[in-house]
C-alpha cells in the first residue's frame, strides 16, 4: 500500500513575543496540506512572514483558500477579486482616502461585530522610502499585564468609530467628511476580548474613540496607555518589505499599520482577506 508523505511546516522565530519566518516552498504551501498547522502557529505567533514567495494573484488566493474561508472584499463576477492597497487615487479610486487612517494603529472591522480572521498581504511595488508595516501582538499585551490591570479593563467597554480615525490625518476636516464618515456609524466593544479559544486579548486602535462611562480625560488615558504598552518592542515587530513577500496578521489578536512613506509614491500590495469566525462578543 502506497503511504502518503505528510509535508512537514518549516519556520523560525522573528521574535520572542510575535512573529514567525515560514521557510516552506511555494509548491508546499499551495497543495494546501499545511493549512492547519499554518493556522495554529499564525494564532500563537500573530505574524506570519512568507520571504519573497513570489504567488501571483491566481496563487495568492488559492493559498488564501487553504487557510479558511475566502471573504472577497470586490464583487467582479467570480467574487475572489484582489484588493490593490494604494494610496494612488489613479489605482485605487474607491478607498485611496480610507486607507489614509491605515497609518495609524488600528483592527479591522471594528465597525462589525464579527471582524475579519486574517489578511494576507504581498508586496508588489516597495515604497521608495518608509512604508514598513508594523504589527503588535494583543494576546501578549494583555497577558503581560497586572492580575490588577486586567481585572480593571475586563470590566470597560469601548465606543469605535471611524470618523475619529479622520483627525489623525487631517486635524481640521470639512463638516461634510466628518458627516460622511459619521454615516458608517459607531459600535460597542469589550475592551477585553474573551476569545473561545480561552485566550483574552486587546481591542484597541484609531477606531477606539472614548471608553463608555468614563471622563473624556480617563478615557485618553487609558486608551492612549494601552495603545503604548501594546506597541512597545517587546510586543512588536515592524516588516521591511521585498517585492514578493507575502504577510498574514492574525486580526483577531494583532493590531497593525502602515509605517510612513511617500503618499505620491506607487507602493503597491496586493490583499486578500479570511473570512471572520468569532465575534467580539
Amino acid at each position: 500500500m502506497a503511504s502518503t508523505a505528510i509535508t512537514r511546516m518549516a519556520h523560525e522565530e522573528i521574535k520572542p513575543n510575535i512573529g514567525s519566518r515560514i521557510l516552506n516552498s511555494k509548491a508546499e504551501l499551495l497543495a494546501g496540506d499545511l493549512g492547519p498547522q499554518l493556522r495554529e502557529l499564525l494564532e500563537q505567533r500573530g505574524v506570519l512572514v512568507f520571504p519573497k514567495i513570489d504567488f501571483d494573484d491566481d496563487e495568492q488566493i488559492a493559498f488564501t483558500k487553504t487557510l479558511g474561508t475566502f471573504a472577497p472584499e470586490m464583487q467582479d463576477g467570480t467574487n475572489h477579486k484582489i484588493h490593490k492597497i494604494t494610496l494612488d487615487v489613479k489605482e485605487n479610486p474607491q478607498s485611496a482616502e480610507y486607507l489614509k487612517g491605515s497609518l495609524y494603529w488600528h483592527i479591522d472591522g471594528t465597525m462589525n461585530d464579527t471582524p475579519i480572521l486574517a489578511s494576507l498581504l504581498s508586496c508588489k511595488v516597495k515604497a521608495p522610502w518608509g512604508g514598513n508595516t508594523g504589527f503588535c501582538n494583543t494576546y501578549a499585551a494583555y497577558e503581560a499585564l497586572s492580575d490588577a490591570q486586567k481585572a480593571e479593563y475586563e470590566k470597560l467597554r469601548v465606543i469605535h468609530s471611524v470618523w475619529a480615525t479622520v483627525f489623525y490625518y487631517e486635524p481640521e476636516p470639512s463638516l461634510a467628511k466628518i458627516e460622511g464618515m459619521q454615516r458608517i456609524g459607531e459600535n460597542e466593544l469589550p475592551l477585553v476580548w474573551n476569545h473561545k479559544s480561552g485566550r483574552k486579548s486587546l481591542v484597541l486602535g484609531c477606531t477606539a474613540h472614548r471608553v463608555k462611562d468614563v471622563t473624556p480625560m480617563e478615557s485618553a488615558k487609558i486608551l492612549v496607555g494601552l495603545r503604548e504598552w501594546a506597541t512597545q518592542e517587546e510586543f512588536s515587530y515592524s516588516h521591511e518589505w521585498s517585492v514578493g513577500d507575502l504577510v498574514i496578521w492574525d486580526n483577531t489578536g494583532t493590531m497593525h499599520r502602515a509605517e510612513a512613506y511617500d503618499p505620491t509614491s506607487n507602493r503597491m500590495m496586493h490583499r486578500t482577506k479570511l473570512q471572520g469566525e468569532e465575534p467580539f462578543e
